[in-house]
């Protein structure tokens, strides 16, 4: 349990508690739920986090430190009977919020229910608790077992369930309006437009489930052989008229705290981005030994720039297109997070040093720039990228390619590799999420954005 020592004030914070040596799992549970609890009280007794001061602040923080070390014992030492113990002994699949969420309820006080998160969604990024730390904790828990964490990242390689209701439309039609992204077949092509003009194509939530139904769709249609990413035509007015590839995560919905850790940073890396780089992992009932995904090549065509996740897409796809005017950048020291998977793919493509020009300090690479045929294939102008989109695609349409890529992605980023990396990733990016400088940073960036909104007096 929480305890002050003897002699200490209640603002010196608590003495974490510790895992008894060789607890069982239900014992260990106990001990957890038990300090969790614990802290609940002490939080429950201060202020909003937005009304405390200085004092109060450096004591929740104790809590939730002492809170989170037991945490972390615990998923090392119990993943693989947590996971076991949600999935009954990994004969179900639970995709990342319903196993998340399944914790909170088989184990108290693991991670936050489902009203906690309510209340933390209700609030902007910098007058949360934080609590999303917590599932980093768990996930980085699951992720890093090689049993577990297989059959979670093959469980999220699998057809969502949005997809599989809309699979039949999409076959019959050849068209599925997904909202942020408009999904159309053309010839053997299936055409990704995504369609967030009022944010530059930036991603946000919505956009992340547009784009793992879409990219699902392409992979489950017979007559879809290869995919296309393009972004759609601007009504911002510096980019009227144009089409833009992305802008990256929504920085004004981060800071009003409408990015989701689980359903945005964590889905989007183990769902679509893998997805298009490892194929759709079939269910056993239909796999067969021949058979146990579909894959198939993907094109993306770059408009304008490619920042952030933007970029982050590129490197998972076979052939990338930009037109003569483009630019490409990872600004994660800018923004202060990780940039998803872009560290441990980006050096594959760049070498380690343009890598960590790219990350570590923003440097922008240009299309025309003699580095850019590090991360794309073809740069042409503004007015021919029609066409080399649709040879790109007649070019990849060959059952040889499909199968070369699986082979490629086999060799240069293993799964197991991807699994290590998302372990790290999902905890640090959730710590990230908090730290008082990616707090800062995007409060200013929304105030220069507000600036520029605002009508001249």
């Amino acid at each position: 349990m929480v305890m002050t020592p003897p002699g200490a004030t209640a603002a010196a914070g608590p003495v974490p508690a510790v895992l008894p040596p060789d607890g069982t799992l239900d014992e260990d549970a106990s001990v957890l739920a038990e300090q969790a609890e614990d802290g609940e009280r002490a939080l429950a007794r201060l202020p909003a986090p937005a009304d405390r001061d200085a004092g109060q602040r450096n004591l929740a923080a104790a809590v939730f430190g002492s809170c989170r070390q037991i945490r972390e014992q615990f998923m090392r030492r119990h993943a693989d009977a947590v996971y076991d113990a949600l999935t009954d002994g990994r004969t179900r699949r639970h995709r990342l919020t319903e196993l998340v969420f399944a914790a909170a309820e088989r184990f108290p006080g693991l991670v936050p229910d489902r009203s906690r998160m309510d209340e933390e969604s209700a609030r902007v990024q910098a007058h949360k608790e934080g609590r999303e730390i917590d599932q980093g904790i768990f996930f980085r828990g699951i992720l890093r077992s090689p049993t577990a964490g297989a059959h979670l990242t093959d469980t999220m390689l699998m057809a969502s369930p949005r997809a599989l209701a809309l699979v039949d439309r999409y076959r019959h039609d050849g068209r599925v309006d997904l909202g942020p992204v408009l999904l159309e077949r053309r010839a053997a092509a299936g055409h990704l437009t995504v369609r967030n003009p009022h944010c530059l194509n930036a991603e946000d939530n919505a956009l992340i489930d547009a784009m793992e139904t879409a990219v699902d769709l392409v992979l489950l249609d017979e007559r879809t052989h290869v995919g296309v990413l393009r972004g759609g035509v601007m009504t911002h007015p510096r980019y009227a008229g144009r089409r833009v590839f992305s802008a990256g995560i929504n920085l004004s919905d981060l800071r009003d705290g409408r990015i989701s850790y689980v359903e945005f940073l964590l889905r989007r890396e183990l769902t679509y981005l893998s997805k298009i780089l490892r194929g759709l992992l079939l269910p056993p009932a239909e796999a067969t030994f021949a058979v146990p995904s579909l894959q198939k090549p993907w094109v993306a065509a770059v408009d304008s720039f490619a920042i952030g996740g933007g970029m982050q897409l590129l490197l998972v796809f076979d052939r990338v297109i930009a037109a003569d005017d483009a630019f490409f950048s990872l600004p994660a020291a800018q923004e202060g997070i990780v940039p998803g998977a872009g560290n441990l793919r980006l050096g594959r493509l760049t070498g380690s040093r343009l890598a960590r020009q790219i990350i570590l300090s923003g440097r922008r690479i240009r299309a025309t720039d003699p580095e850019s045929a590090l991360v794309c294939d073809d740069v042409v102008t503004a007015d021919a990228m029609d066409d080399a989109v649709e040879a790109a695609v007649r070019e990849l349409d060959n059952p040889a390619v499909a199968a070369n890529r699986a082979m490629l992605a086999l060799a240069e980023e293993p799964a197991d590799r991807f699994r290590v990396y998302m372990a790290e990733f999902a905890f640090t990016q959730a710590c990230r999420l908090y730290g008082e400088d990616v707090i800062g940073k995007v409060d200013r960036a929304w105030s220069r954005s507000a600036a520029r909104r605002r009508p001249p007096s």
